[in-house]
């Protein structure tokens, strides 16, 4: 018997084109579908160009859908307008790979973190001002801090700040859009267990994108994986290296560096390039990079389906 999760934003057949010249559209996300359960972190990866990004836009209502609907709790918020959409938008925050271009760089580290809060009329100066420097505790940056410029921080500290800045409203959903890929690897890891931290102290319910498979799988209890535009698996994250079933998911594991492979061992890298998204061709979007196509894969496009108990692929090769 599955465990009963109380879903917290459901995703129905979202799509999303975008207009190019000579009347041509492009898919930059194709009839995407899943739900994200109250105090998980749900990882999204797959290529550049795949469309994760556009989701996480959309989640946060900065870009409209073409078709589709995104349900928050019990509420459709597809189309909201107005003072409407700008509550809504205290349960949705989202951090930004680069902290620094989210950043006004005329501001000082204090009001950036403590603007949210007087601009929904949340608290006064003074009152916005401690919040702030309780914030910038929580995320391990002093007080002294506040009297900084984003210049005069270094890249984790930035993106520290950014996540205060996230938290000051008690939003519920956090999208993190590539949120680590432009710091080292030790302030990566850094940042990821201050996330996780975070998520455990205030039940936060996260949607972590990515297109490092082994970062997305550190910190995400899910994992959803995209190509052109559609979701080709949706596995727990423990389950993944095991048994991770479609070819493309298969051949992001290959292509995982690792200090810890043998000498002799090969890192295998995904042959050939995705096809156009403003040309999507009938079957299977991996067809042409896929060394298992068949013949059915050139001309059905597989159905996401579940395959084993939460697992879930679009692949002819498996049956539910």
């Amino acid at each position: 018997m599955r465990e009963e999760k109380e879903t917290i934003l459901r995703i129905k057949n979202l799509t999303k084109k975008f207009n190019l010249q000579n009347d041509k559209k492009l898919t930059a996300v194709d009839n995407v579908s899943f739900e994200l359960y109250s105090g998980e972190c749900l990882g999204i990866v797959g290529e550049s160009g795949c469309g994760k990004s556009t989701i996480a836009k959309i989640l946060t209502q900065l870009e409209s859908v073409t078709s589709g609907n995104i349900v928050y709790k019990t509420k459709d918020i597809t189309n909201l307008k107005g003072e409407e959409l700008r509550q809504n938008r205290k349960n949705f925050q989202m951090i930004f790979q680069d902290a620094a271009e989210s950043f006004n760089p005329r501001m000082k580290i204090g009001d950036i973190v403590s603007e949210p809060l007087l601009n929904f009329k949340l608290m006064n100066k003074r009152e916005a001002e401690t919040e702030a420097k309780k914030l910038l505790a929580m995320v391990s940056i002093n007080e002294d801090f506040m009297t900084r410029y984003p210049h005069q921080l270094s890249g984790g500290q930035k993106q520290r700040v950014a996540i205060a800045r996230a938290l000051s409203l008690q939003p519920e959903i956090i999208v993190c859009d590539e949120a680590t890929s432009a710091l080292d690897v030790s302030i990566q890891e850094q940042v990821i267990t201050l996330l996780i931290d975070l998520q455990k102290d205030k039940g936060l319910s996260y949607i972590f994108i990515g297109h490092d498979l082994a970062v997305v799988r550190n910190i995400s209890h899910r994992i959803v994986v995209m190509y052109l535009g559609r979701i080709v698996e949706v596995i727990d994250s423990n389950k993944l290296v095991t048994y991770a079933a479609h070819p493309y998911t298969k051949a992001l594991l290959d292509s995982v560096f690792s200090v810890k492979r043998e000498n002799k061992t090969e890192i295998e890298s995904i042959k050939g390039e995705p096809p156009s998204p403003s040309d999507i061709q009938s079957g299977c979007a991996f067809s042409s990079r896929c060394a298992k196509c068949t013949d059915k894969c050139l001309k059905e496009k597989p159905e996401l389906k579940e395959i084993a108990a939460n697992h879930f692929t679009a692949c002819h090769l498996f049956k539910e």
